[in-house]
């Protein structure tokens, strides 16, 4: 697992790329905001974090899938990893931040990313 990178991944690039591209100017990894989160846009008081979905739990087909070697591990993984991100929603928002969250699997389609930036952000 030391290859598995947390900072820079390609989804966040990508959506990184579609925010610069539509003329939103944002900073990276605060380590004083809960989470460190990937994309804050100070001025608007957001913060957009990119998931991973099999690493997040996300319920599309990527992410509901387990492996089948150390099964109880990654589940119990997955579910921790799952609760610490309730947690780091829960204490954003707390801090007056709003909070979007976009999955790995929502970038391929550019168009339906774009809106629900612009709605999240507009």
């Amino acid at each position: 697992m030391r290859a598995v990178k947390g900072k820079n991944t390609r989804p966040e690039q990508a959506v990184r790329s579609l925010l610069h591209f539509l003329g939103y100017r944002f900073r990276l990894h605060r380590r004083d905001l809960p989470g460190f989160p990937d994309i804050i846009l100070p001025g608007r008081k957001a913060v957009i974090l990119v998931h991973g979905c099999f690493w997040h739990g996300h319920d599309c087909k990527r992410g509901s899938r387990t492996p089948k070697a150390n099964a109880d591990y990654w589940v119990s993984k997955i579910g921790r990893n799952m609760a610490r991100d309730a947690r780091t929603r829960a204490a954003l928002e707390a801090q007056g931040w709003r909070v979007l969250v976009v999955w790995e699997c929502e970038i391929k389609d550019a168009e339906t990313l774009a809106a629900k930036l612009r709605a999240f952000l507009g």
